[in-house]
């Protein structure tokens, strides 16, 4: 079952009004009056029941699991589209489902691509995602990833019709090994949840420190629990003996990794998915706009912007100005300017993003940041890439194991 949210251009083009499916446009009392605009209608999808929306699960406001439902980023990238829709005459507006399963998410996306739809938010775990792009691969629709963080996504199991607006796992732990190099806190310390998430995670800071010249002295596995006869996996100052520079938690639920800091054996930082973590977006982040960004999404949501709703809401971005630049509301030339070179998109994080060609990451800074502060953009000033410095966060085209 779908909604729609609309956007309604009127005299006063900074005026938004968030409107429900249905209502009718403006009639033309002059014929000499301008054409209505061009509709251009952006889907998203998510799931009813989804475990990381489960407050039981984790508690709120873990950094590393989402705060609310991202659709808020997209409903807000529609409400920031008024403008540029209102001087180009096109009327951007969303529309979201919500299904039980995969299946009723196929449905949705293509009945919207039959009328016209052609771009898709997809809040998706690694794989209902890879399900939901196999069953619309023929179809003229992008589905862009604003969750998945899984670093298979981008290699191997990698889709033609899917772009990443969410960074990847490798993209998060190098710029993180890049600031704990910038700092020289070079000998790191694992501990490593048992979910396959975090074992995605162990992979990444191993092969980020291998990147930047870091060293991994230990990987010690964590159980999340307080029984005694566990205590050698559930109790940090035991798990944390030894000779290091920073402890890195590998904890994709951040329930265990919430209580790291401050209980090592030794006084060190604590990084990762507690203490000082990597991010796709922070609500401290004061730069390049952020401010005023995380204050119209909070006005509307009563929350913080989380990485999420960031990604979410950068996707709608991609393909506003996608509609712009390449003046055109038609599917082929969107996505071409989409997934080309001339993309050139502010997110409010420095470095201008575009989309990578080799596995449709969208390039992009990370925050680094602690509970209620940005410390670093990465890539750290220093660490640079022979065509952008942003590629060098995650996984270059010579090592990337994606074939389109």
């Amino acid at each position: 079952m779908s909604k729609r949210l609309g956007i309604w251009a009127g005299a006063a083009a900074g005026a938004a009004a968030l409107t429900l499916l249905g209502i009718p446009a403006l009639a033309q009392d002059d014929p000499a009056a301008e054409p209505p605009p061009t509709e251009f209608v952006i889907g998203f999808v998510d799931l009813a029941q989804d475990a990381r929306f489960d407050d039981r699960h984790a508690y709120y406001m873990v950094p590393v699991r989402p705060w609310g439902r991202p659709v808020a980023g997209a409903e807000l990238g529609i409400a920031d589209a008024l403008i540029t829709g209102a001087a180009i005459g096109v009327n951007f507006s969303l529309t979201a489902a919500r299904g039980n399963d995969v299946a009723e998410l196929v449905a949705a996306v293509e009945e919207w691509v039959a009328a016209g739809v052609g771009f898709v938010g997809v809040d998706l775990p690694a794989a209902q995602l890879i399900e939901l792009s196999d069953a619309v691969a023929d179809l003229p629709v992008v589905l862009f990833n604003v969750s998945a963080h899984d670093d298979e996504l981008r290699g191997a199991s990698c889709r033609a019709n899917v772009v990443h607006t969410i960074p990847s796992h490798r993209m998060m732990t190098d710029a993180m090994m890049q600031f704990l190099v910038l700092h020289r806190w070079t000998n790191i310390l694992v501990l490593a949840g048992p979910s396959e998430a975090d074992q995605q995670i162990v992979t990444a800071v191993r092969q980020s420190a291998n990147q930047f010249g870091a060293r991994i002295i230990d990987v010690r596995d964590f159980v999340l629990g307080t029984d005694p006869r566990n205590r050698e996996q559930n109790n940090v100052a035991l798990m944390t003996n030894g000779n290091y520079d920073v402890v890195y938690v590998a904890d994709s639920d951040g329930e265990f990794a919430r209580y790291v800091p401050y209980e090592t054996l030794n006084p060190r930082p604590v990084v990762g998915s507690a203490g000082l973590s990597a991010l796709a977006w922070h609500w401290s982040w004061e730069r390049q706009g952020a401010p005023q960004l995380n204050d119209r999404f909070e006005d509307v949501n009563f929350r913080f912007m989380d990485q999420y709703d960031w990604a979410a809401w950068a996707a709608v971005r991609a393909v506003v100005q996608s509609v712009l630049r390449s003046q055109s509301t038609e599917f082929g030339p969107v996505r071409d300017y989409l997934l080309g070179e001339r993309m050139n998109l502010d997110g409010s994080k420095g470095n201008p993003m575009s989309v990578r060609s080799w596995d449709h990451q969208m390039r992009q800074g990370i925050i680094i940041a602690t509970g209620n502060n940005s410390m670093q953009l990465a890539p750290v000033e220093g660490f640079l890439h022979q065509t952008n410095d942003l590629d060098t966060l995650g996984v270059d085209a010579p090592q990337s194991a994606c074939q389109f």
